[in-house]
């Protein structure tokens, strides 16, 4: 995190652990007792949910069509599949196992939403994995959350899902950019001062299924890791959740990402599998360590 005041910071951390803390009790499909674990405890019947549960899956469903299904919170059972039913720490080392055949998820639809009830339903066998939104939505709601009771400005980052608010400084947040999240040295930077900068890839999060390597981002059509074609792709737009599932699409769209993505006017960073770095007409041209100019912030939707 960074705030323009300093003063504030212990207290701009407090508001940032709350709000990691709540998305965690809603949307983890980790934990037994989390909101969105006892929604599928619920066979099928449309139940009614916190206002914040409401909230991570009606966004899950917006990003989904706005990602032409690209980003589908029904691959849970695909996840689990592949061994990734767990915390990943658990499986980093890699776990026992074949890849299962090839079979689409069960889409987005299936699952309905009643705004006027506050209730959801899910089928009895979808399994819903938030994971390409909820920590965007918590980051985008942390930042806000911090400006609106501190009154500065804001940079939340989350494992790679950065978001902003309020007033920043003359030339923006700065902010690094690397190939894997964990790396040491950033390769390049921008600076933003509005929206959301993500950055999806399979380099943090791959494992052995067996004798097959996989990583989590899944491609909806076959219920597999999508075919890898970019190690990394960052995107800025105007929300946090808008740059992640962006660039989480663009993974699984592979070479048709760089097209798909200018048409929407994202500005984007893609890394190739072979180590070349494309960049749509709207990234900043002089973006390295030094200079570093401004992504702008545009909307997926």
């Amino acid at each position: 995190m960074m705030v323009t005041d300093v003063g504030v910071l212990v207290a701009a951390a407090a508001i940032l652990r709350q709000e990691v803390e709540r998305i965690d009790r809603i949307a983890s499909r980790f934990r037994a007792d989390s909101e969105i674990s006892e929604l599928l405890r619920t066979r099928g019947r449309p139940t009614r949910v916190s206002p914040d549960l409401f909230e991570a899956v009606r966004v899950a469903l917006v990003m989904a069509e706005a990602t032409d299904g690209a980003v589908d919170p029904t691959v849970g059972a695909a996840l689990c599949q592949l061994g990734y039913d767990r915390d990943f720490s658990a499986i980093v080392n890699g776990v026992a196992g074949h890849l299962p055949r090839s079979r689409p998820v069960p889409g987005w639809r299936s699952i309905s939403i009643d705004s006027e009830q506050g209730t959801i339903c899910v089928p009895e066998a979808v399994q819903v994995d938030l994971g390409a939104t909820a920590k965007a939505l918590a980051a985008d709601r942390a930042a806000s959350a911090v400006t609106a009771a501190l009154g500065c400005g804001t940079l939340v980052s989350l494992g790679g899902d950065v978001a902003v608010a309020g007033p920043t400084p003359p030339r923006g947040f700065l902010v690094g950019l690397a190939d894997v999240c964990t790396a040491g040295v950033a390769d390049e930077a921008v600076s933003i001062n509005s929206g959301g900068l993500a950055t999806s890839g399979v380099g943090a999060r791959s494992w052995m299924l067996g004798d097959s390597v996989v990583h989590h981002i899944i491609d909806p059509a076959t219920g597999l890791p999508a075919t890898v074609e970019w190690h990394t792709v960052s995107v800025a737009a105007a929300t946090c959740v808008e740059a992640n599932a962006a660039a989480t699409a663009a993974v699984v769209k592979g070479y048709e990402a760089e097209e798909w993505l200018s048409s929407l006017r994202l500005p984007a960073r893609l890394v190739g599998v072979d180590n070349v770095v494309r960049y749509t007409e709207r990234w900043p041209s002089e973006n390295h360590l030094g200079s570093p100019q401004r992504a702008s912030a545009q909307t997926l939707l």
